[in-house]
């Protein structure tokens, strides 16, 4: 990389102000096939530290598309060269959105969508399930399997082509000691017919949920055992802006209650983010309502951008959003590569006997890169957390290009008072 590049790289990662930087590129144009970075999921490691799985390209979505694998021995500081797990390069179709599930043992499976060459959506959402392992902290990669996902209502009626599914955030463990995750399923567009606007974010979707049995048995990767809930009829739904009759509704993140009830947000393309409850650990849900600050206010506005939700202490929250409907700078809901930013932050607090059960505050500006593309301008918090001495860390892909980590003081957040 010759030094002006190099200047200009170290120049650009800066504008969010990050604590930690965990990936730059080697080139500006795709050149290298890494200049796409997103679905950036960091754990801490069974062995001590942390690791890290995303998915790389040249560019979203384009053939290149593969996961990979990095590991830091000294909280963050420092990474290794991330190490190919699945894509195009192993024979294979590409491979996106990849999930760690870890055993007791200390076994770390990564999961994906692979696409297996049919698909009636995206080649990126319409995939199998397939993992491998690894039993010494990811120097060695088992074989890769694949996961037998039953058919959906939602899905294409043709049994070979997949469903259209992606897990976007960690699986958590929150009750016996099994992970959990919700899912987003895009409904086939056989199933769907002619989307009502001519915008990705217009295709139908539905919201599910994901049990995993057995991890803890260390079984070989295909023999993972899921329970589904929330499936077919009972899938989350909530309506498409003006055509109530079709159900926009994605992206999934739970947090636990301190009443064990799990209390999920997704995003919608109403112009505001969206939740919704389980009583009985996520085998049964209520219905889909706007997000609000509390229960007498208006809903948190927000575009069709990812929202995560995470718990800093029991009855503690983080909500990360764009505090606006998709209008923004002179940009509108269509234009969703230029809107997803800036990143404001609400914090959130248990209210026990409140119809919406987690009250927030008022907005806090969190980051913004000023709009300036490094090939997107976006902020869209394809983001994870790890707990730090301090409070958390989140751990946030950039413009869908640095992969960096900013923290978040449990000190500071005390300070911002909830209704």
């Amino acid at each position: 990389m010759d030094p002006q590049t190099a200047a200009h790289l170290q120049a650009e990662l800066k504008r969010t102000h990050p604590d930690y930087v965990v990936y730059v590129p080697k080139s500006l144009d795709g050149s290298t096939l890494d200049t796409g970075n997103e679905h950036f999921l960091v754990s801490e490691h069974p062995q001590g530290g942390l690791f890290a799985v995303w998915t790389q390209s040249s560019y979203e979505g384009r053939p290149d598309q593969h996961v990979v694998f990095a590991r830091s021995e000294d909280a963050g500081q420092t990474w290794t060269e991330p190490k190919f797990l699945a894509g195009p390069d192993d024979g294979g179709g590409i491979a996106s959105w990849q999930f760690p599930l870890i055993s007791k043992s200390g076994r770390i499976y990564i999961y994906y969508n692979r696409y297996i060459g049919l698909h009636d959506l995206y080649m990126a959402t319409c995939g199998a399930m397939a993992g491998r392992y690894t039993d010494d902290g990811g120097e060695t990669w088992s074989e890769q399997q694949f996961v037998p996902m039953p058919k959906s209502i939602w899905d294409s009626k043709d049994p070979k082509i997949p469903s259209n599914w992606i897990i976007w955030q960690k699986p958590l463990k929150f009750f016996d000691g099994k992970y959990f995750a919700g899912f987003t399923r895009w409904v086939s567009p056989e199933v769907a017919g002619p989307r009502k606007m001519n915008v990705w974010w217009s295709n139908d979707a539905v919201t599910e949920f994901m049990r995993f049995e057995n991890v803890d048995d260390d079984p070989e990767p295909g023999d993972l055992k899921i329970t589904y809930f929330a499936e077919n009829e009972k899938a989350l739904q909530y309506g498409h802006i003006g055509h109530p009759e079709v159900s926009v509704v994605q992206e999934p993140g739970i947090v636990k209650l301190p009443d064990d009830r799990l209390f999920c947000v997704m995003r919608s393309n109403a112009g505001h983010a969206v939740w919704a409850q389980s009583a009985d650990k996520g085998e049964t849900w209520s219905s889909v309502k706007p997000l609000r600050q509390t229960d007498d206010r208006l809903p948190l506005q927000h575009p069709c951008s990812p929202c995560p939700i995470y718990e800093v202490a029991p009855g503690e929250y983080i909500f990360f959003f764009h505090n606006h409907d998709g209008h923004m700078g002179g940009w509108g809901p269509m234009d969703s590569n230029k809107h997803r930013r800036p990143i404001w932050l609400c914090r959130g607090l248990f209210r026990s006997g409140a119809k919406q059960p987690v009250w927030f505050s008022e907005p806090q500006f969190f980051m913004d890169n000023e709009g300036v593309a490094m090939l997107r301008e976006d902020l869209a918090m394809y983001a994870s957390t790890t707990p730090n001495p301090d409070g958390i860390t989140l751990w946030y892909p950039e413009r869908k290009f640095f992969l960096l980590g900013k923290k978040i003081r449990r000190d500071w957040l005390a300070e911002i008072p909830v209704p």
